[in-house]
């Protein structure tokens, strides 16, 4: 499965600092890291919902899916 997460994408979009967006959403820089470098096993609707909130996004701005090229 690939899953491509484009938070840094979204995060340079809206000028916004992962420091600044943990901040808003109220998750650890950690755990903001984690998703932002595709290493998160799962993301909470709750979670993907504020964060959208906070970048003004859609969840699709922030996850993409792309077929595994199947090497």
């Amino acid at each position: 499965m690939a899953i491509i997460i484009n938070l840094d994408v979204m995060l340079a979009r809206r000028k916004m600092s992962v420091t600044e967006l943990s901040e808003r959403v109220g998750i650890t820089m950690a755990n903001i890291s984690i998703l932002k470098n595709g290493k998160a096993k799962a993301i909470r609707f709750s979670t993907l919902e504020e964060i959208c909130k906070v970048l003004e996004c859609q969840p699709g701005d922030i996850l993409e899916y792309r077929e595994d090229s199947g090497d």
